[in-house]
């Protein structure tokens, strides 16, 4: 999250009350992320102190966003812990704000787990699971639009930026995963909508007398229709990684997929391609990371991600490729 986009304490009251959401009370904007303005919203109703979280869309169109909002409304409605777009009195989840388009949202609680045990990966990762069966029945289509496609156009971009090592290895792991594209076995895998993004900040956790409880999902706005393999590798290269040395965490791992296979079991298929949406995952969070970090957008609060990361985590997971087994096992 960031600030492109200033909304003043007046707007934000004039929001609020046209939602019907009570008293605006406080207006921070938020420095984490890198897509869209994001404010917490406190409000007061009723003696009851309400927070929300309103978010300026930078980059996605008005076009795009029913699908996103509607995708969380949906979700929300099956008992997923997501934030739940608020509605004006037309009914309508996309608002406008300072001629943006923008939507608000209540604020789950609790807080990001940066470094993670095995309790919560084996919560995220049944949860993933209940994310994408309930996800089965949403009636709206989107693409995910970080994908393939969105791949092979920005790699062009960005390899100016690299040295002869970088531009090797992003082309050759390129032209792998078009390969992978193009097989009967990427062909077989289920699909649906997918968060796309399930790092550990976009994960919150509550405290039940000192357990630590998942409490939501948030930042739903790179969802779209793809793999939930692909989304279950996005997760576990964040979730199951030490970050700084870039490494795989057999033992978190284990736990993450057993969680996520107790709701759903990995098809056949799924369980031959991990390794290589493994290396997709990394890829597309690389390639992204290059884009941002080489050709930012000005923000008044932006901290741009080190794409660095996720170069090492691609070479690790391209010359030690993990069978199925192996990544669901104890290290």
């Amino acid at each position: 999250m960031a600030v492109y986009t200033q909304v003043s304490t007046g707007q934000a009251r004039q929001l609020m009350r046209s939602l019907k959401l009570g008293e605006l009370t406080q207006l921070q904007g938020c420095a984490s992320g890198i897509e869209n303005t994001n404010y917490f919203v406190s409000t007061e109703r009723d003696g009851l102190v309400l927070e929300y979280v309103l978010t300026l869309f930078e980059r996605l169109t008005e076009h795009q966003l029913p699908f996103y909002l509607g995708l969380m409304k949906h979700l929300a409605n099956r008992q997923i812990p997501v934030p739940n777009p608020q509605p004006n009195a037309r009914g309508e989840l996309v608002l406008h704000v300072n001629g943006k388009p923008a939507a608000v949202v209540n604020k789950l609680p609790g807080c990001s787990e940066l470094s993670p045990g095995i309790s919560h990966c084996a919560q995220v990762g049944a949860m993933l699971a209940r994310l994408h069966q309930a996800g089965r029945d949403f009636d709206q289509q989107q693409p995910n639009l970080r994908a393939l496609p969105w791949w092979n156009d920005t790699v062009p971009v960005v390899l100016p930026y690299l040295t002869a090592s970088q531009a090797t290895l992003i082309q050759a792991e390129l032209a792998f995963q078009n390969h992978i594209a193009a097989s009967s076995s990427y062909a077989a895998l289920p699909r649906g909508p997918i968060h796309a993004d399930l790092f550990r900040d976009n994960v919150m956790f509550d405290s039940i007398h000192g357990t630590p409880l998942l409490s939501g999902f948030i930042d739903f706005y790179f969802a779209g229709v793809d793999t939930w393999l692909f989304d279950l590798a996005v997760a576990l290269n964040d979730w199951c990684i030490d970050l700084p040395s870039h490494t795989h965490q057999a033992s978190l791992a284990h736990a993450f997929i057993a969680a996520y296979n107790t709701v759903r079991p990995l098809q056949a298929a799924e369980r031959e391609l991990l390794p290589a949406m493994l290396r997709a995952a990394a890829l597309r969070f690389w390639i992204t990371r290059l884009w941002d970090f080489y050709l930012p957008r000005q923000a008044s609060l932006l901290t741009a991600h080190d794409p660095g990361h996720f170069e090492q985590v691609l070479r690790m997971r391209a010359t030690r490729p993990l069978a199925y087994p192996a990544l669901a096992g104890a290290a």
